[in-house]
């Protein structure tokens, strides 16, 4: 489809930055790794066939986070310690609240070896950084990788792993295992056959797409009401390619107005424009509202739902065989636009940690370094249908719709791959802050200038809050 938009905003210009920003040294200080060694285990020997030291017959205990993923994934990895480990057992627990279960012996000082921060109820990972409660996993890092002896462990992941888990100084705290892709999701069945068009690659042609889904009964979008912060999924990328690097930018390093910008503004405007002329399906406003807004999309009540690459595993049950599963990349606004259509939020996803006073830490680095062996990443992209972030694990192998769309999208992006540094170094910006202004905007409670003074005045407040620790500009 060609572009016919008009020029909503001025044009805002911005000079490409780098793809992830390496924050600048000091503005944390790095946690020793071998801290309180009173209550850890005793290191083995270490060798080339136990490069980290684990010691053979010392148990480890895991707790993996019950959602999308559930912890089959993980079970594969505990196994394959158990394996090489037979006198070791792993015990390994899942729940949907990881901070009600992990945070108090984090406090006490026992906690779980390995720890996946993940789910609505996950850990402040800025707090644990700065109280010192997680270790710094470059010895991991810098060990040789599973699949090969001459290959260190940090050549083996995707770009933006290790900077996803730097805080303000070379040590990394935090590590992620799946490469996550979000974005507008779609059935291409549906585009292609109900509605006879074109996934939009401008907000316009977004707009009659819906307007033509309208008449045949069916809503332009949906989206989980009860956790509105999944409209971030699809605005990110939008606030990148409408206003530049520098609008992400000023965004992640609290920059004074970042949120009252004309970037911020126009994709403000456009959402307005969906709930202006009822596009959206609304109602899905419980705690399970993820699950019934992507089981109403699945059933064809919906053409588009903001989400991230898990949701191909989440809705399985309920999607249909034919129902070609897509992401898309958000439509550009206009010709003014500073990144190009294709411009993809696609960081690095689901965080492990290894606490700083667990008892077994060389176990636990041992089986994150199992995680990222390829055994391991194909069957996490087997039961998950997601991307590992092994490179190239997965090249050759047979892929899901989702999956294969996410690929080809990661491809057509390239360079335009943007991610969010501030939801990781201010965790409840974005956890309470936004998920609040984005609910009250999407129910009609708040206008666009009301949703962009809240967030301003949001990031000030953490801006001036002298307890929380800034990650400053390289």
């Amino acid at each position: 489809m060609g572009s016919n938009s008009v020029n909503r905003r001025d044009v805002v210009k911005a000079t490409a930055a780098g793809l992830l920003a390496v924050p600048a040294l000091g503005s944390l200080t790095s946690c020793a790794t071998g801290g309180g060694d009173d209550n850890k285990a005793e290191k083995g020997k270490k060798s080339a066939k136990n490069p980290l030291s684990v010691k053979e017959d010392a148990a480890l205990s895991t707790y993996i986070f019950n959602g999308g993923y559930d912890d089959k994934y993980a079970r594969f990895v505990s196994d394959m310690y158990e394996k090489k480990y037979p006198k070791a057992k792993v015990d390994q627990k899942k729940t949907e609240k990881i901070a009600t279960q992990t945070q108090p012996r984090l406090v006490k000082g026992d906690p779980p070896d390995v720890i996946n921060n993940s789910g609505a109820d996950d850990m402040n990972i800025a707090k644990l950084v700065k109280n010192k409660q997680v270790s710094d996993v470059t010895e991991l890092l810098d060990a040789p990788s599973w699949d090969d002896p001459d290959v260190k462990v940090r050549d083996t992941l995707v770009p933006g792993v290790v900077e996803m888990g730097q805080f303000g100084s070379d040590a990394c705290y935090q590590l992620n295992i799946a490469q996550t892709v979000y974005g507008i999701w779609y059935s291409e069945k549906m585009l292609r056959d109900t509605l006879e068009v074109e996934y939009p690659k401008t907000w316009d042609e977004m707009l009659d797409v819906c307007k033509k889904a309208k008449k045949k009964g069916i809503h332009g979008w949906t989206y989980a009401g009860g956790h509105p912060r999944y409209m971030f999924f699809s605005m990110y990328a939008m606030f990148g390619q409408v206003g530049g690097r520098k609008q992400l930018e000023a965004m992640d390093y609290l920059e004074p107005n970042a949120w009252k910008s004309d970037a911020v503004k126009a994709v403000f405007e456009a959402y307005e424009e969906l709930l202006a002329k009822k596009y959206v399906l609304l109602g899905f406003d419980g705690e399970k509202a993820h699950i019934e807004s992507q089981t109403a999309w699945t059933k064809g009540k919906a053409v588009f739902i903001p989400n991230g690459s898990w949701v191909e595993n989440e809705a399985k049950d309920t999607t249909p065989k034919n129902f070609e599963m897509t992401v898309g990349a958000t439509p550009s606004l206009d010709k003014g636009d500073a990144m190009p259509f294709g411009t993809l939020y696609a960081p690095p996803g689901e965080p492990f940690v290894i606490p700083e006073k667990a008892t077994n830490r060389q176990g636990g680095l041992e089986w994150m370094r199992m995680m990222y062996s390829k055994k391991a990443a194909q069957n996490f992209f087997r039961e998950v249908s997601s991307m590992p972030a092994v490179k190239g694990a997965i090249d050759g192998m047979d892929l899901p719709p989702g999956v294969d769309s996410s690929q080809q999208a990661i491809k057509a992006a390239g360079k335009n791959v943007v991610t969010a540094q501030f939801r990781v170094w201010y965790q409840e910006l974005f956890d309470d802050d936004f998920n609040s202004v984005a609910g009250k905007f999407m129910m009609g409670e708040m206008s666009v200038k009301q949703a962009m003074d809240t967030m301003q005045k949001a990031a000030d407040r953490v801006a001036k809050d002298p307890d929380v620790e800034k990650i400053k500009k390289a």
